[in-house]
């Protein structure tokens, strides 16, 4: 049985046995933990380890609102935190504050009891005081520091994005739906009253959650197929600050006939805006070509070499010869720090969202070798360099999502390529990679890079997605295209 045979056979039957993963040797065997294919996989195992996703301000953050508050959010359902369990500190000094826990467990708020000091470090922490509804500690104290600035926050917060997209055609009956904001949200806001899904004038039945700049709705069963649907956000949405969105936002959307293969996508809110994003320098070897807008933050424009960029006269962007969109850096002037903060901590989030996704369907497969292999949608995972040496196709429908995790390397030899296959899409293809990335010359590759450290583009490589790394990114005459 060819691998292509072999795929269709299993998405025949996937609503019935969700078995993608045990078809054919070329797409590797599922571990015991869940299906590779059915979102299944995106449950808490027992004896789990909570994680945090997402922290507000997030870690470095600059120029804080003096009347922030501070969010947690988490993969799993927590025990109440407390005053105890997360905490803020100027120095040695603890700052006097409550902490709200929202309904579901999995985020929590601290209040500051007065306003924070202008253009201060603070740090704040969560203990291994905090454990999961199962009494499972977190393994290690997480500490994150952030800079206040010097004025108060009174702006709305604004939608930036959603999914699915207003006006979407063909959306996966099992798709959740969910909204990206402009600043972090106050989790107490997002309920079944401020946030809902209609189909005509009945309700949806479903739940609710946030983390970060990211609010979501998962329906309770799957949704009707072609079918409208109409979401909508109202004013008891607040960022955590206390400011509500100025007016409702409603969008609309129509479902096709199938349901999703693979994991619930990765959402990257502002991150997405970018196609190459960095926290500290983007440097290229010309001429490369990136068709896009780039960005760095909270590094300055100084840190964007080798791209010769000439500033627009609104001195919030610059342009460049090598770059078909804008130049965007912390150190233009407004609002350009601000959106990059957002962008950042988005990126940030989106990392962790991707790699504490639980349960992954193949497990080592092929020990980091994926050369010659077809993968089936689904999440993947390992411990070691993942290695590209000849190659990879990923076949699977426009909807379908997969999700690869490596706590090690990513590299792709000379003149191979990620090829996508019966529809797949850039756009829904994350690579999850905790170490560096090498791509050698004229290798072409496809999907979101979410990286910890640093990218590398040798002479000639060509990509189809987005850059979107923690560290250094170079590029040697490489190309990068936005995914459609």
């Amino acid at each position: 049985m060819t691998p292509s045979i072999t795929f269709k056979l299993c998405r025949s039957v996937a609503f019935l046995v969700l078995a993608v993963g045990a078809c054919g040797d070329n797409l590797g065997a599922p571990t015991d933990g869940g299906d590779p294919d059915s979102g299944a996989s995106d449950g808490p195992m027992p004896g789990q380890v909570p994680m945090l996703t997402s922290t507000a301000p997030f870690d470095g953050a600059q120029d804080v609102p003096l009347n922030a508050r501070l969010s947690a959010s988490f993969d799993l359902e927590m025990t109440a935190l407390t005053d105890v369990t997360f905490t803020l500190r100027q120095g040695s000094t603890a700052i006097a504050g409550s902490v709200v826990n929202a309904p579901g467990g999995k985020s929590a708020t601290f209040d500051p009891t007065v306003n924070l000091t202008a253009s201060t470090e603070y740090t704040a922490t969560i203990t291994t005081g905090a454990m999961s509804t199962e009494g499972i500690a977190l393994a290690s104290n997480h500490v994150w520091r952030f800079t206040t600035g010097t004025t108060l926050d009174t702006t709305a917060p604004q939608v930036n994005s959603t999914h699915p997209g207003a006006g979407a055609s063909g959306v996966a009956i099992n798709s959740s739906v969910t909204a990206t904001f402009s600043k972090p949200i106050d989790p107490q806001t997002i309920t079944s009253t401020s946030f809902t899904l209609m189909q005509g004038s009945s309700a949806i039945a479903g739940s609710v959650s946030t983390a970060g700049t990211i609010a979501r709705f998962t329906p309770t069963l799957p949704l009707t197929p072609s079918t409208s649907y109409t979401a909508t956000l109202t004013t008891a949405v607040t960022d955590l600050q206390g400011n509500p969105l100025a007016s409702s936002f409603t969008w609309m959307f129509t479902t096709g006939t199938s349901a999703a293969l693979g994991p619930a996508p990765v959402l990257l809110g502002a991150a997405g805006n970018y196609v190459v994003l960095s926290k500290t320098a983007i440097s290229t070897v010309p001429p490369s070509m990136i068709t896009g807008d780039i960005a760095v933050s909270p590094a300055a424009a100084t840190y964007i070499t080798g791209f010769d960029l000439t500033a627009d006269a609104s001195t919030t962007f610059a342009t460049a010869t090598q770059v078909i969109g804008r130049v965007y850096a912390a150190s233009y002037t407004a609002p350009t720090p601000a959106l990059l903060t957002t962008a950042i901590s988005n990126m940030e989030g989106a990392y962790t969202d991707a790699a504490s996704r639980p349960n992954p369907g193949f497990l080592e497969l092929g020990t980091g070798n994926i050369g010659g292999r077809t993968l089936a949608p689904g999440l993947y995972k390992w411990t070691s360099t993942l290695r590209i040496p000849e190659n990879v196709t990923l076949t699977g429908d426009a909807n379908d999502v997969w999700i690869l995790q490596t706590t090690g390397d990513l590299t792709m030899a000379v003149g191979k390529r990620v090829i996508l296959a019966g529809g797949a899409q850039a756009k829904n293809v994350f690579w999850q990679v905790a170490g560096k990335v090498t791509f050698a010359g004229t290798s072409h590759f496809e999907g979101i890079l979410l990286c910890k450290t640093e990218v590398t583009l040798q002479t000639g490589a060509t990509m189809n997605g987005r850059i979107l790394a923690q560290t250094l990114i170079a590029l040697q005459k490489a190309v990068v295209t936005r995914p459609q």
